[in-house]
């Protein structure tokens, strides 16, 4: 059974008013700073009160403004794994993943805290001190105390923000695999794109204190319902569009005409396409002439140890260095083809990658 959220309250600067259900499979709660992921999931786990609402935990009805029901937080059978780990320093590894224990037989304590350790690759470290430990060491030990409780729900609040770039993948993996294994409700909060794309199956995106999506991660990907999740969700490319004929539209801050796939029920607003599915070539090299490929001048580029990203003007060259319309990430090795080669080059925007906005 689900976990089932239908929660308002007024918060600093803004109302908080979420509903959804996380159903089996991880639910990622993506968002910006300030939207509401944190204290929704401190609401979940009775650390603060709503206005009004209701929380109702596989069949157990956790809060319910209309009836007066407000479970403690330590009967709610919720596991929590915070930002910064939030470990007892004076406790050892061992003492820390028992602390939520203290209510069960020494044996059945035991027997949980030789699991989580097995499970989470501690068993050498069960007497060291949080002091001692690396953060990738840390984490790995909230997350066992966390699970120790055999939780209903596993709320998991940005884990890996503290770690360093190997420890983030290293653990994540270690997390993923966990996941498979745990029979409760999850959710996960994270501002990054792609680590709640890879950890989930479903996102809730929230914006303002509200949900601004909710579905199948490739879902909201591929079509994001408004403005707002496109950038949220990572889009770089936006233009103005007002439609000229059947499956073509103006991009007006583009200048261009652009045949698309997607039907629209109603005027769209904008047209969008993501970096990453933009197609740049050296000319005169095929497809050259075929829909929605135009010549392109570099304004600007900047580079990651793989990829690069390109600023692009379409239709003729900058004046300045902000003159640009449209942003390309591609491979290094796409890039050392064409990248010495004398402009203009061709940026394909195919019809299937470009989606229609309604705000």
């Amino acid at each position: 059974m689900p976990l089932e959220v239908a929660i308002e309250k007024q918060v600093s600067g803004f109302r908080l008013a979420v509903e959804f259900t996380a159903d089996g499979a991880p639910l990622g709660l993506l968002g910006p700073s300030g939207s509401g992921k944190t204290m929704t999931l401190r609401a979940i786990a009775g650390l603060e009160k709503p206005d009004r609402g209701r929380i109702v935990l596989h069949g157990r009805v956790l809060f319910d403004s209309a009836h007066g029901i407000d479970v403690p937080a330590r009967e709610r059978r919720i596991g929590l794994l915070f930002q910064n780990y939030a470990l007892f320093p004076h406790l050892t590894v061992a003492e820390n993943i028992a602390f939520g224990l203290q209510r069960v037989p020494r044996p059945e304590r035991t027997r949980r805290v030789a699991e989580q350790l097995a499970a989470t690759h501690l068993n050498n470290l069960a007497s060291r001190y949080p002091a001692s430990l690396s953060g990738g060491e840390q984490q790995r030990v909230a997350l066992a105390r966390a699970l120790a409780v055999e939780p209903a729900a596993l709320l998991l609040d940005e884990p890996f923000s503290a770690l360093d770039t190997h420890l983030r993948g290293a653990l994540e993996r270690q997390l993923r695999e966990t996941l498979e294994m745990y029979r409760g409700s999850t959710l996960f909060v994270s501002h990054n794109l792609e680590e709640a794309y890879r950890v989930c199956e479903e996102l809730v995106v929230l914006a303002h204190g509200g949900v601004a999506a909710r579905g199948p991660k490739e879902e909201i990907f591929r079509q994001p319902p408004t403005l707002e999740v496109a950038r949220l969700t990572g889009c770089k490319n936006f233009s103005r569009a007002h439609r000229v004929g059947d499956e073509l539209i103006e991009a007006l801050d583009w200048g261009c005409k652009l045949r698309v796939t997607q039907a629209f029920a109603k005027l769209p607003e904008h047209v969008a396409i993501r970096a990453h599915h933009l197609r740049v070539r050296a000319p005169g090299t095929p497809p050259e002439g075929r829909t929605n490929t135009f010549p392109c001048w570099l304004t600007a580029m900047t580079e990651t140890p793989f990829r690069v990203t390109l600023d692009l003007r379409i239709g003729g060259p900058p004046a300045n260095p902000a003159d640009f319309h449209i942003q390309a990430e591609v491979f290094k090795q796409e890039w050392e083809e064409f990248r010495n080669l004398p402009p203009p080059w061709q940026v394909e925007l195919a019809p299937d990658r470009l989606f229609l906005l309604p705000d």
